[in-house]
């Protein structure tokens, strides 16, 4: 690190648990972020300002009126502009040191696969089973730890899928051959500070997992209740017979 790198993240630096050692690390990380909306923006806006070497940003959609009361990497001025490429703008100004690329385009399995085998971490603020799923099946593929978030109205939840250990997949807690019901917030609602507050967590886990410090969430779920702001944990074990990551642990 150079001199205007000690001084931009010293307040890191003087952590014993992270050190020049764990800013260094983040330095080198890669995150890949899937969704630019109400999470992916909080969690790219930390992780970027943190220093992280290389991110990633995917999203397909364009920055719509509606979603400048909680989406904060975008702007008034950028609405109808690329999510991907109004967030990689917000993030150069903050740290025009970290290397941000901007895919604006529906990622498919085979595109998923590619794209998370060349980072360390994964990054899940999408808001569709059928995507957390595919993006779950890349993971544990390329035995790549996954930070997932929702929320929706006054409920937020995350939580981390590392099956490089005993840890259960996405699939072990959501079946992915179990029906679920997308449920939009265009129709439901969300209260705008939870996603910041989901989104930081992400970012946070994301940072801890590619530093390689503390405990991360794998193994459980966070589950927050907004409108009394009180947090529940609860364990979650892998599925033997899960169909994704079972075949990692015979």
């Amino acid at each position: 690190m150079n001199d205007q790198q000690l001084l931009r993240y010293s307040r890191h630096i003087l952590l014993d648990e992270i050190g020049i050692e764990g800013q260094q690390a983040i330095l080198n990380g890669r995150a890949l972020v899937i969704g630019a909306g109400g999470l992916g923006s909080p969690a790219s806006l930390y992780l970027a300002s943190a220093g992280i070497g290389q991110l990633t940003i995917v999203d397909h959609d364009s920055v719509d009126l509606t979603n400048l009361q909680r989406q904060i990497a975008h702007t008034t001025e950028r609405v109808g502009q690329p999510k991907a490429e109004s967030a990689r703008a917000t993030l150069n100004a903050i740290n025009p040191e970290c290397h941000v690329t901007a895919l604006v385009e529906r990622v498919d399995d085979a595109r998923l696969a590619a794209l998370v085998a060349q980072h360390d971490v994964v990054l899940d603020c999408t808001d569709n089973f059928k995507t957390r799923h595919a993006v779950n099946r890349a993971c544990v593929a390329h035995r790549v730890p996954l930070v997932s978030g929702a929320v929706i109205r006054f409920d937020g939840q995350v939580s981390v899928f590392d099956t490089r250990t005993e840890g259960p997949c996405y699939s072990c807690l959501f079946p992915q051959d179990q029906p679920f019901e997308d449920v939009a917030c265009s129709t439901m609602g969300v209260f705008a500070p939870l996603v910041g507050v989901v989104g930081a967590m992400q970012a946070a886990e994301a940072l801890k997992l590619v530093m390689g410090i503390g405990e991360s969430l794998s193994g459980r779920l966070l589950l927050l209740d907004g409108l009394r702001m009180e947090w529940n944990s609860i364990s979650i074990g892998r599925n033997e017979a899960c169909p994704v990551c079972g075949a990692q642990h015979p």
